[in-house]
């Protein structure tokens, strides 16, 4: 049996489906804070309050063999309050770690937890990508949070024994996306002529497809025990590519208007953007060569794909 946290979010959701519906479909237990469809007959939904240090999860790990964390205190721009640092830590931290003691104490064998790239850092230089053994350097709350459950999530396995898995994705992709890659394919659909023609960065992204199929990997693969995995689709683009690409999938013709940086810049502070450009032009690349040779794991889906399916999804 196996315990799948996020129902409701998008990567908990579709690793559920996926689950459920394989050839040799085993039975899960989904707990969530709504119940909010009907489920395959092998998925049990549990209706639960807020994911915290206190959360009894008793009942719910009875018989589990393994857990996979994909509930989280999402990331927010620029949430660098004191109160959504304490909220961070409550869910994030401390609301992570006291699931991962009483699986422990009831038997769990292996703990999957889908933690961000933004452990490692923010941005990296052009062709020097993030690699799953760099020293961690977080920046904002939400990846300090996931740094302190990864690094309990390693205590606890030293002092219990139980199986620990971490994994950092970037950007996830996928029908069903929202917040910034949501509003990207919009602003692409509406024709509206876009000044970011002369960003020539380089990002690494994952399609939900890919995530959700080495999330798969990482449940059963006898090696992936102890380590830390980066996962993308293997190809990095730029974001004028980026969005190239996505109004060719929409059937588009794409209007990106080239922009002087500095006029780019006093047009983001000018709108209050500036976090949003600085994401829109830096270069974030992951390196998934640990991945691929610890695990035998390749991406399933090219990003064309992955956007193809992203934008039917929207359509839908």
């Amino acid at each position: 049996m196996i315990v799948i946290t996020g129902g409701t979010g998008l990567v908990g959701n579709a690793l559920i489906h996926r689950l459920a519906t394989q050839i040799n479909p085993v039975y899960i237990i989904a707990p969530m804070r709504r119940l909010c469809e009907t489920w395959p007959i092998n998925v049990k939904s549990i209706l639960i309050d807020d994911i915290s240090p206190s959360t009894d999860w008793g009942a719910i790990l009875m018989g589990a063999s393994v857990v996979v964390h994909c509930a989280a205190r999402v990331h927010v721009m620029n949430a660098k309050t004191a109160d959504s640092m304490a909220a961070f830590q409550l869910v994030n931290v401390e609301g992570t770690l006291n699931l991962a003691r009483q699986a422990a104490e009831a038997g769990v064998r292996r703990f999957v937890f889908v933690s961000s790239i933004k452990v490692n850092g923010e941005v990296t230089e052009f062709g020097r990508p993030f690699l799953a053994d760099d020293i961690p350097a977080p920046l904002d709350p939400y990846g300090m949070s996931k740094l302190q459950a990864e690094q309990g999530l390693i205590r606890i396995s030293q002092e219990k024994g139980m199986e620990v898995v971490i994994v950092r994705p970037p950007l996830v992709y996928g029908s069903g996306v929202k917040a910034n890659f949501e509003s990207l394919l919009k602003l692409v659909a509406s024709g509206i002529p876009l000044p970011l023609g002369s960003i020539k960065n380089s990002r690494s992204l994952v399609a939900l497809e890919n995530l959700v199929d080495l999330l798969l990997v990482c449940i059963r693969h006898p090696e992936a025990a102890g380590h830390v995995f980066l996962v993308s689709d293997g190809e990095d683009i730029s974001t004028s590519d980026l969005l190239k690409k996505i109004a060719v999938v929409m059937g588009k013709k794409s209007k990106l208007i080239p922009m002087q940086p500095r006029w780019l810049e006093s047009l983001a502070f000018l709108l209050g953007k500036r976090a949003v450009l600085q994401r829109l032009c830096s270069n974030l690349q992951v390196d998934i060569e640990k991945t691929r040779q610890i695990l035998g794991w390749e991406p399933i889906l090219t990003l064309e794909q992955g956007l193809k399916n992203t934008i039917k999804g929207m359509r839908q």
